[in-house]
C-alpha cells in the first residue's frame, strides 16, 4: 500500500523566542538559570516587555514538531497535529511548518482565538539556556486536532510523552493510537521528560494501550523510572512488554536498540556538549526517517546518534538543511 506520509505526530505547539540577556536580568526577575520553568501569560508577557525589541531566532518547536521537522529535512514525508491560535505568533508557527515541507491540521481546520504558546529561550554570556514557558491555548489540545484521514495514510504515528499532563492532550494521543492501530499503522511514542514517567506513569500506559506500541524512545532514566528498576538490562527486558522495538539513548554511552529480535549496541560519537536540548527530538526524527526508508535499526542508529551529537554540539534543537543530506549520505550513502 503506498502512503502519502512517513510519520504522522501529535504534540504541543510552541513557538521558541531566543533572546541574549545578561545574569542581571536574570538576577532581576528571579529567574533559576539553567531550567525550564512553566509561567503564566502575565509573567512571560511582563518578561517579553522587559526584554524589548525581537528576538535573535524565533521558530515554531515543542518536541514532537522538531522530530517532525528532522524527519521532513532528512527527506520524508511528515504530517504535524497540534494547536496554535489564530494570533500573529500562531501564523508563524504554522508558515514555519510549511516552509519545513511539514503538513499540518492548521492547513485545513480553522484556529480558535487565544494565545499561542511560547517559550522564552533566554541565553546568558556563558551560553546557559534557561527557558520559560507559557503553554496558551495548547494546553487545550484534544481530538479535535486530529485527522484520521493522515493517519490512516501514514507508516507510523508518534505521540509525544508530554501531552499526559493535559487531560485533553492524552485522550488526543490515545484516540490517535486506536485509530493507527485500526488502520494497521504502527505506532510510536517518546516518554519526552523523566517528570512525565514519574509524575504520569499510569497516563503512559494508557497512552501506550493494551496491545503496546511498535516503537518506543526513551533515555536511560526514563527507562529505569518507567520499568520500577535500577539496572538498565532488567529494565529492557520489562519494555519488551509494552513495545514491540526501542530505543533507549544513554549520552556518553551511545545507545541500546532492540530490533523486536535482538539487541544492538550503538557506539557514542564524540562531542563537545554545547546545548543537549532537541537532542532526543532529533534522534527520534532520524531515527524514523531511516526505518520507513527499508534500513535497519542498525544503520537508524548510527544515522540517529551521528544526527543527535550534531545537534548537542550546537545551539538550537535544528540542524540546517544541508547537514541532514551530509549525515544522511556518510551513513546512508542514498542522499
Amino acid at each position: 500500500m503506498t502512503t502519502k506520509y512517513d510519520v504522522y505526530a501529535i504534540g504541543n505547539a510552541l513557538v521558541d523566542m531566543e533572546y541574549e540577556i545578561s545574569d542581571d536580568f536574570l538576577e532581576k526577575f528571579q529567574i533559576d538559570k539553567g531550567l525550564m520553568t512553566l509561567v503564566d501569560e502575565a509573567r512571560q508577557n511582563a518578561l517579553l516587555d522587559s526584554l524589548g525589541g525581537t528576538p535573535r531566532k524565533q521558530q515554531c518547536g515543542g518536541s514532537a514538531a522538531n522530530t517532525v521537522i528532522a524527519v521532513s529535512q532528512f527527506g520524508a514525508k511528515a504530517f504535524y497535529s497540534c494547536k496554535v491560535a489564530s494570533d500573529p505568533i500562531g501564523n508563524f508557527y504554522f508558515q514555519d511548518l510549511q516552509d519545513n515541507g511539514v503538513d499540518s491540521n492548521l492547513k485545513i481546520q480553522n484556529r480558535h482565538s487565544g494565545t499561542t504558546g511560547k517559550c522564552l529561550v533566554l541565553i546568558s554570556p556563558d551560553a546557559e539556556r534557561t527557558m520559560n514557558t507559557f503553554l496558551g491555548i495548547t494546553s487545550s489540545i484534544s481530538k479535535e486536532e486530529i485527522i484520521p484521514e493522515a493517519i490512516k495514510n501514514s507508516k507510523y504515528m508518534y505521540m509525544e510523552g508530554y501531552l499526559v499532563a493535559s487531560p485533553t492532550g492524552k485522550e488526543a494521543a490515545i484516540e490517535a493510537r486506536e485509530l493507527a492501530e485500526s488502520y494497521g499503522v504502527k505506532t510510536a511514542l517518546t516518554f519526552s521528560d523523566v517528570n512525565m514517567v514519574k509524575f504520569f506513569r499510569e497516563g503512559l500506559m494508557e497512552m501506550i494501550g493494551p496491545k503496546g506500541v511498535d516503537l518506543l524512545f526513551c533515555n536511560e532514566s526514563e527507562a529505569l523510572s518507567f520499568t520500577q528498576t535500577q539496572d538498565i538490562y532488567e529494565a529492557r527486558e520489562k519494555l519488551k512488554q509494552v513495545s514491540k522495538t526501542f530505543v533507549v539513548t544513554r549520552g556518553e554511552n551511545g545507545a541500546m536498540i532492540f530490533d523486536g529480535v535482538t539487541f544492538i549496541e550503538i557506539e557514542p560519537y564524540s562531542v563537545k556538549a554545547v546545548d543537549t536540548n532537541g537532542a532526543g527530538d532529533m534522534y527520534a526524527g532520524a531515527f524514523l526517517f531511516a526505518i520507513t526508508h527499508n534500513h535497519s535499526h542498525a544503520s537508524a542508529g548510527k544515522l540517529a546518534s551521528l544526527a543527535a551529537s550534531r545537534v548537542v554540539g550546537q545551539f538550537g534543537p535544528r540542524l540546517k538543511w544541508h547537514e541532514t543530506q551530509e549525515i544522511r549520505n556518510h551513513i546512508l550513502g542514498d542522499a
